[in-house]
């Protein structure tokens, strides 16, 4: 999903920095990419206990498609990330299931199916805690349950094909 955010607003920000330089020249996301996966797994920041409000705006574009049931019948999932341990990762989560079962999706949460989810504790999908500063790297535990989670959608999504 595009950056709408001007980034001189987050100049002094060096991790958002960093991750706007490394991915401003890749394609934003489309509605067509929905549309020929089988299966999709979202991922947003946590905002106020919610998706971002860039990512919110993508979702609400694809009311067309949704329309003509272009978006249902699909595998799907989320991920997110906050700066605190409880910044809202699993409302985001939900938050962002609530869309996806108007779309007709089928949810594949990871739940505790594997040994991982109890120790990321995340039944919902997958979460990361950046820190205050935004620059705590992805650790073994929660590479791990995005490996879960990646292999479990795929895995019900071919047995619905």
């Amino acid at each position: 999903v595009a950056e709408t955010r001007d980034p001189e607003s987050f100049a002094n920000n060096p991790a958002w920095t960093a991750n706007y330089e490394a991915t401003k020249h890749l394609p934003a996301a489309t509605g067509d990419d929905i549309v020929w996966a089988d299966a999709v797994i979202f991922g947003s920041p946590t905002r106020f206990g919610n998706t971002a409000s860039q990512f919110r705006a993508f979702i609400d574009s694809l009311g067309g498609l949704w329309a003509k049931g272009q978006l249902a019948d699909k595998v799907y999932a989320g991920f997110t990330s906050s700066q605190t341990a409880h910044g809202g990762q699993e409302t985001t989560l939900i938050t962002l299931y609530v869309s996806l079962m108007h779309f007709g999706g089928i949810l594949v949460p990871p739940g505790y199916t594997d040994g991982v989810k109890f120790a990321d504790g995340n039944p919902y999908g997958v979460g990361h805690v950046t820190g205050p500063e935004n620059r705590n790297e992805l650790d073994t535990t929660t590479l791990d349950a995005l490996d879960h989670l990646a292999r479990r959608v795929v895995s019900v999504a071919d047995r619905l094909s």
